[in-house]
């Protein structure tokens, strides 16, 4: 178990996130100067991947429009197929791809359409994968033109997740992405960052255990729940679960008062549920209520609340297991929302174990791939 793949890209989070920090520091004079070139009040600015490299945009958008006003998450499953819809000629683009290994069809497609489409386009290029095709594209447009429209950020190589799951390169390009919106005071985050890494440092040394138990009992169906910025860490952490089962599992995502909206009905006798609860207290009102709501409605095998901050969250209700993270308030609002998805991942880590599936490459069925086979990109 522990010499797997998995175990070890979920168990080394909190040292590709330091190692992270420290990169983008080393080069943070070239990086500043890029964006402040290419990000100006009119640019549109494009969160891209697929699968659980979209969901990074998902989860950053809500907190980035504070200082990118024109930021929106577009997998590039939609822009293969809408891209003339999706994105307007004439306005400047900035296109921030998030790709593990940056050779699926949909993500250099995506970027092949921007460059067809748009007039004045520049790309960041957030990859695991130095050697990838994306990687390799900002190699060769850095040596083709005294001026790249490219820029392509580092990453520590152990990032380029083994695993068929993206945990730990997940986690670290949305922790960059973060970096990348305060670039020019980034030295002044690394306190905060550093709360983050002892937070997931904190949910592995004290909750592992607790959540394999939780795990290791017959479930059926798992609910993810998340408001703001959490509903995008709820997104991935439902289909970690999901696909380390190989569908065994069948997952779902929301925020809290969506989820009353007709989605409350896949609850019953067979689920477990995961909270992922905000800091905020105005907000935790109505996650409060829900809680309670299902707890008397629908009885599940378990019930996770996973929350920031040394005072316990939700007081008054029932749960199988809080996860605390204790290390201040944690800016669930910013970097904060990074180590929520750890429990999703030990969760998805451990129920496929419980299973009888192997971690690093759980699809019996051969439906799902490390990289997405089978696409063609249509001219």
């Amino acid at each position: 178990m522990k010499n797997s793949f998995t175990y070890n890209e979920i168990h080394q989070q909190p040292a590709m996130w330091r190692k992270e920090l420290e990169a983008l520091l080393q080069s943070k004079a070239a990086i500043s100067a890029f964006m402040h070139k290419y990000l100006t009040p009119e640019t549109d600015i494009v969160l891209t991947g697929a699968g659980t490299s979209a969901f990074i945009g998902d989860a950053i958008c809500p907190v980035m429009r504070g200082m990118w006003h024109n930021v929106r998450s577009v997998p590039t499953t939609d822009l293969i197929t809408h891209a003339e819809y999706l994105l307007e000629a004439d306005r400047p683009l900035l296109l921030i791809s998030f790709a593990r290994s940056g050779n699926s069809p949909e993500s250099v497609g995506a970027v092949n359409l921007a460059n067809k489409i748009c007039k004045n386009v520049a790309h960041v290029y957030i990859t695991c994968n130095k050697n990838g095709k994306l990687a390799q594209q900002a190699v060769e447009s850095q040596k083709s033109k005294e001026e790249s429209n490219i820029l392509l950020l580092k990453f520590p190589e152990d990032t380029d997740d083994k695993s068929l799951a993206m945990t730990s390169s997940f986690s670290t390009m949305l922790l960059t992405c973060l970096m990348l919106g305060h670039i020019d005071t980034l030295e002044d985050d690394a306190e905060m960052i550093e709360k983050a890494v002892k937070n997931a440092e904190a949910v592995i040394e004290r909750y592992e255990e607790p959540l394999k138990a939780i795990a290791e009992r017959p479930f059926e169906r798992g609910v993810f729940l998340g408001s703001g910025a959490l509903k995008g860490i709820a997104e991935e952490c439902h289909l970690k679960l999901q696909e380390l089962t190989d569908g065994a599992v069948v997952c779902k995502f929301d925020s809290f008062l969506g989820f009353r909206h007709g989605p409350k009905a896949v609850v019953n006798d067979k689920s477990i549920v995961v909270y992922l609860v905000t800091d905020d207290e105005k907000v935790q009102r109505y996650e409060r209520d829900l809680v309670r709501q299902v707890d008397g409605n629908n009885k599940p095998v378990a019930q996770i609340i996973v929350a920031a901050g040394a005072k316990p969250a939700l007081e008054g209700v029932n749960a199988d297991l809080l996860v605390q993270m204790p290390f201040g308030k944690a800016e669930t609002d910013f970097y904060g929302i990074v180590p929520y998805v750890l429990v999703g991942q030990l969760l998805g880590f451990y129920a496929s174990l419980a299973h009888g599936l192997t971690p690093d490459a759980p699809s019996v069925s051969d439906n799902i791939h490390r990289v997405v086979e089978g696409v063609t990109i249509y001219d």
